[in-house]
């Protein structure tokens, strides 16, 4: 396994995290835990969870397992923001003061080291949001603070209302990042750059789009993958094959398929080195459901894509950029 820190800070994180979503939804708690024991044995340090997974099902797994670990061992990540209820959700004081606590007792930790905003909440004033958050790291309940889910805009006001105030700092993002979603490099990851922000990117894989099991035409069966099971008017599941299949993300899958078979890697492994090459990543979000999966994921780091395997990788999914992200880098030099 490899190390870096988060962003600007002292902290050292492992380059892959282990996601906890299919934590008491798709696979049960002993899996679970044999996952956790299975990545910290490769050397990950680097565990993610929310409150909203599985209603704190996932949290209090996780907690479970960490019962007879090393805390300080563990760099241990959870979110707040959504909920079920009038004040039970969004970034107002009082669901967050109540979620904090709520997510420690299923963590049964005494502390959580990465505390983040899962996504904007249109309805809180940030000063609201931050000086909580803040308050949090001074109370000792959090160690550092992220954020996840939210536009430049956003993201940049975070950033400068914490500085201008005096308050603890966001240094990590968790934004979707992967070789058929590079939208972040557009806003998000060059905010990332200049304020020292570190990148976890979640969904690396696309819900599986970029493990090369699927094939033009061949769409999954009920029941054989999420990705077949849902639509585009899931707002849960936005990997839907109704939102991929199209030729971009056909010549991406076919440019990793040729990359992996020619260096001997799997797709899998390929994309997630290919995303660890990336400018500012810390560390992609593995979503994994078994052990099969995790061995496959965990075989990304301790080598390098060849020049040209990531030329090819990057010329074939690159995006056409809007107005005014294409006139910028095409004028940038005149």
């Amino acid at each position: 396994m490899e190390y870096t820190r988060l962003g600007c800070t002292g902290l050292q994180v492992s380059r892959l995290c282990l996601g906890t979503m299919t934590f008491g939804r798709e696979i049960d708690e002993t899996e679970s835990h044999n996952l956790l024991d299975h990545f910290v044995a490769a050397g990950g340090n680097f565990v993610d969870t929310a409150d909203a997974y599985g209603a704190g099902r996932s949290e209090e797994i996780v907690g479970s397992w960490l019962q007879n670990k090393t805390r300080d061992d563990i760099v241990l990540a959870t979110k707040v923001r959504f909920g079920a209820g009038l004040n039970r959700r969004g970034l107002g004081r009082k669901h967050i003061l109540r979620s904090v606590d709520e997510s420690l007792r299923r963590l049964g930790a005494d502390y959580i080291d990465l505390y983040q905003v899962h996504m904007w909440d249109y309805g809180t004033p940030i000063e609201e949001t931050l000086s909580t958050l803040d308050s949090l790291v001074a109370s000792g309940k959090v160690r550092y603070l992220g954020i996840s889910n939210v536009a430049g805009w956003q993201l940049q006001r975070t950033i400068d209302t914490c500085r201008a105030m005096g308050w603890e700092r966001i240094v990590s993002l968790q934004p979707l990042y992967n070789l058929l979603d590079r939208e972040a490099e557009w806003e998000l990851v060059p905010v990332c750059h200049n304020e020292g922000v570190g990148v976890i990117p979640w969904s690396p894989l696309r819900g599986g789009w970029l493990t090369g099991k699927f094939r033009r035409g061949d769409r999954p069966a009920v029941g054989e993958s999420r990705i077949g099971d849902t639509t585009s008017s899931d707002p849960a599941w936005t990997e839907a094959w109704s939102n991929y299949d199209n030729e971009r993300t056909w010549a991406v899958i076919d440019a990793l398929l040729l990359v992996a078979e020619k260096i001997d890697r799997t797709p899998a492994q390929v994309a997630l080195n290919w995303l660890l090459g990336r400018p500012g990543v810390t560390a992609p979000i593995l979503g994994v459901r078994s052990q099969t999966q995790l061995d496959d994921n965990l075989g990304a780091v301790g080598w390098e894509l060849d020049e040209s395997s990531r030329s090819r990788l990057d010329e074939a999914s690159k995006r056409q950029a809007p107005y005014p992200y294409a006139l910028l880098e095409d004028l940038r030099d005149v």
